[in-house]
This record gives C-alpha cells, structure tokens and sequence, in this order.
C-alpha cells in the first residue's frame, strides 16, 4: 500500500498505492518511530530532518504493520555561512555560495540554515547535494546586470563543430544564465522544505517577455545525468521554472511550483529532449502551462535526433495553468512513451494539451501517449490535440500553416500516433470537451476513450479550444474530432453540450 520513492540523508518521499488521483480516500496520520510527525490527505508525503544513516519505523493510521526505511549516509555537510554567506535578504551571497559549491568534495552537501540567501546566478558541480532547512531561501537578486548572457554556441577549436550552450523556446540562442544553473554534470540532488525564488516579480524581467536574449529560467540543467530535485518550493521564475535539457534519469519529487497567474512564460517544469523523467507529487500554479515536455524545433531535432521519452507523471496537482500537460510546440524531436496517471486539474485553461504544426518536421512524431485515472474540475477544453499551432514562429500565421488543403507530406510534416485516455471525470467544462484537428495529409492514427464524462459549467463562457487560425469562439461544445483515422469511444458520456455530443469529420472509422 505504501512505496518508497526516494530516501537521501535527511529526507525521504513516500507514495500510497490507489487508483485515486492525487488525494487519499481520507485524511491520514503518520508515526515516525512511534511519535506522530504528519497528516496529510495527499498520496504523496515526505518527510524532512531526519538523522543520516538511521533506520525508521513508519506507521500510518489508516493501516496495520510499518515499513522499515534507512536514511543515506553523508560524506561531508559543509554550512554555506562557513564561507561567508548571511543570509539576511539585503547583502549579495553569490561569491560565497559559488565559493563554497567550488570547494565542496566528492558527495558533500552545503546545507542552507533558515534565512534568505540573496544571489545572482550560481553554478553547481558533478556529485553534490544542496538541502534548504525549513525557513532557507534561495532569492534571485533583482539587478538583471548580474546575470551573465550565455551564447547560443561556440566553436570547438579541435574539430570546428558547434558545441551549444543557450537556448530559448527550442532554438538555439543566447540566454541569461539560471539562478541555479549545471550544464554537463551528474549526480546532483536539491533537497529540503526550503524555497528557491527567482524573484521576478521584483524585477524587470516580467516586462518585456518577447526580448532577444532568452530570460533565465530558475533552474536549467543542460545535459546532465541523475538529477534529484524533492520536497522544495520553487516559485516567481523569469521564464520557466525547472527545465531540463537534453538530460537523463531527472526525479522531480513531492515539489511547490508557483508564479501569479498573470505572469508571462512562468511554465512549471519543461523537460525538453530528456529521457526518464518522473513528476510524481507535484503541485503547480502558474502564470503558462503547468508541465510542457518538449523536443526543439526543427534545426536542432535534426542535428541531435533526441525525443523526449519515457516520462511519467503522477499523482501531481495542476491549477490556473495554461496547459495542465502539454506537449510542444516545439516537439520536433518527438515526445513518445508518456504516461499520465492519477492527476488532478483544476481550473487550467486545457487538461492534455499538444501544440503542433506543419514544419516541426517529419522527426516531429507523438505517440505512445496514455492518459488515465484523471480528475478534471473546470478546466475550459480538457482534451485540445491541435496540429494547427499559430503561435512562436515568424510564419505561424503563413498560408503553409493554415491551408486545410491536403499538402504533400514531406520532410516538414509532424506525425500523431496513438492517443489512450481512461477513467477520467472532467467536471465544469466550458468551451468544448475535447477538440483534436489533424492534418488532413496526415491525420492523427488513433484516439481511444474509455470510461470517460464531460460535464459542463452552468455559467459556462465561450472561448477559443485551441489556437489556430480563423478559430471562433465556441461554449460547451461536445467533442469535435477532425482529420482522424481511427476512433474508439467506450463507455463515454457528454452531459450537456449545446448541440451535438460528437462531431466527427474525416474520421475513417468509428469503435463503439
């Protein structure tokens, strides 16, 4: 019934096993040892400052037995105020907490004590943990000055090849550096009940979204390996909050991710061109989508040929987002073997959400994607798989983009594989329950739906279910389904639409 999701030296997460999604059946309580240190209705809880190399005894009060867990060891803690950090929100901690990263040995961890850290960029190394107390708080400084431009690329004085470093929503291009920032290393862990804050809403970093250097993200790993984020809050980013890049083994556990809902591009986590990536326990409010799995646009899904595979995410909590999960726009790598599982949203513009379009490229396939066990509460479009995406691109509005003419398929044509989506409620729906429109040169291959409602909001208002040219505004539409080859409706039910339950054009078979 409970499952170890991770242990370190001083924290451990912990993960009920059920059907339901995101919160238990009832309230709980937990004993550590005998005395009660949690309680908690969420199926995913963790557990902080406990004793390095200790065996625990944990027992809930909603079942017999205990589970026995032991702590990791620790090699060195070094406190970062050793090195000369104060912590007290107005003086400028980045040489020291840069010095002391510098200097930490092999499997060390700089331990932050409660205060506020006041810093511009920092850089961590290979075979280091971070862990924030209770009350510890990374704050970007405000001084945008103080965040140095990386460039898009370099050149490899050896070979004469392009050895890339910045980038911005899937090309590659110079960006400011992250607040907490690795390229090219491995074995990192970030722990702790503390808080990494990039501050942005201090700053200028919010006013002008669309400039030409990339704004940092609050997190950004380029290519590493073994990356452990768990139990913090990371909260008011620049742009997005966590994002992976090209990177592998990444375990996001049991975080807070939160910006205003106003602010621009504050995604929550975009793993882009990652492989094994786990989002279980997570809960978002953002400003943009909550989770976008990514793959570059088409230049650099063709120099490195890289998807973004085998992702999972569970038991997490999705709020005011754009997007609860979605899936590009820039998917030109591809994003394949995704599986979603007991996950709530509430009150995010769309559940699954895929953002594609002619000239992401024929390397540009989703497939393999499963949703189930899904609580949708007010969410406008649940379902949105959208292959007409107008948005990011100088020629998004281009009569290439938008011709409902069948064009010849090429190098530049996406591909949609098979779409699952099981025993999902979707509660308060406004503009329609689902909406997928594919290319009518390449229709998307399969949709199935199993153990599915959609139920509508009584002051439901109209709006746009995806974003593509010439789209109108529609309210409580049922679900409309274009350009697809085969479509499986088991056990589904529309309750409410204004008009017809199922609109299906150019649908070469329909199961029921």
């Amino acid at each position: 019934m409970l499952k170890i999701l991770f242990t370190s030296s001083s924290s451990a997460c912990f993960e009920w096993k059920n059907e339901l999604p995101y919160y238990t059946e009832k309230e709980y309580t937990i004993y550590l040892n005998g005395k009660e240190v949690l309680t908690s209705n969420t199926n995913v809880f963790s557990l902080h400052g406990l004793a390095p190399d200790t065996e625990y005894k944990l027992r809930s009060s909603t079942r017999a037995g205990t589970i026995t867990f032991k702590t990791e060891k620790d090699t060195y803690v070094i406190n970062v105020k050793d090195f000369g950090a104060v912590g007290d929100g107005v003086t400028l901690d980045t040489l020291a907490i840069q010095t002391a990263i510098n200097c930490l040995p092999r499997r060390a961890k700089l331990y932050f004590p409660a205060g506020d850290y006041l810093t511009g960029p920092i850089c961590l190394k290979s075979h280091i943990t971070i862990e924030l107390a209770e009350g510890a708080r990374i704050l970007g400084a405000t001084d945008t000055s103080l965040y140095p431009v990386i460039p898009a690329h370099t050149t490899d004085m050896l070979s004469g090849e392009d050895v890339e470093f910045g980038t911005w929503e899937g090309n590659s291009v110079p960006m400011h550096q992250a607040l907490i920032f690795a390229e090219h290393a491995r074995d990192i862990t970030i722990i702790g009940p503390g808080t990494i804050d990039g501050n942005a809403q201090n700053s200028t970093w919010w006013q002008n979204p669309k400039a030409p250097i990339g704004r940092p993200r609050l997190m950004f790993f380029n290519r590493c390996r073994d990356i452990k984020v768990h139990g913090i809050t990371a909260q008011n980013s620049a742009s997005w909050q966590i994002h992976p890049y090209y990177s592998r083994n990444v375990d996001l556990y049991d975080l807070s991710i939160n910006a205003p809902k106003d602010s621009p591009n504050t995604d929550a986590i975009d793993p882009e061109a990652c492989d094994i990536v786990n989002i279980i326990g997570c809960k978002f409010s953002v400003g943009d989508d909550c989770i976008a799995i990514k793959s570059s646009k088409i230049d650099l899904a063709r120099k490195y040929k890289t998807p973004a595979n085998r992702h999972t995410i569970r038991n997490c909590l999705m709020q005011f987002g754009h997007g609860a999960v979605t899936l590009g726009s820039e998917m030109s790598g591809g994003v394949t073997n995704l599986t979603v599982n007991r996950c709530v949203f509430r009150q995010t513009d769309r559940g699954l959400r895929i953002k594609t379009r002619r000239g992401r490229g024929n390397t540009a396939i989703i497939d393999g994607v499963l949703f189930e066990n899904i609580k949708m509460e007010g969410v406008i479009t649940p379902i949105a798989i959208n292959m007409w995406y107008n948005c990011c691109d100088p020629d998004r509005e281009s009569e290439y983009v938008w011709s409902r003419k069948a064009l010849p398929i090429d190098d530049r044509t996406p591909y949609l594989g098979e779409f699952t989506f099981r025993n999902m409620t979707c509660t308060g729906v406004e503009a329609a329950a689902c909406y997928c429109d594919g290319l009518p040169e390449q229709p998307i291959k399969s949709i199935e739906f199993e153990n599915i409602s959609f139920s509508y909001a009584e002051n439901a208002k109209s709006g746009k279910p995806i974003m593509k040219s010439f789209m109108d505004d529609v309210c409580k539409m049922g679900m409309y389904f274009d350009n697809v080859e085969t479509l499986t409706l088991s056990n589904v039910t529309v309750e409410g639409a204004a008009g017809e339950d199922i609109i299906a054009n150019h649908v070469t078979e329909i199961i029921k």
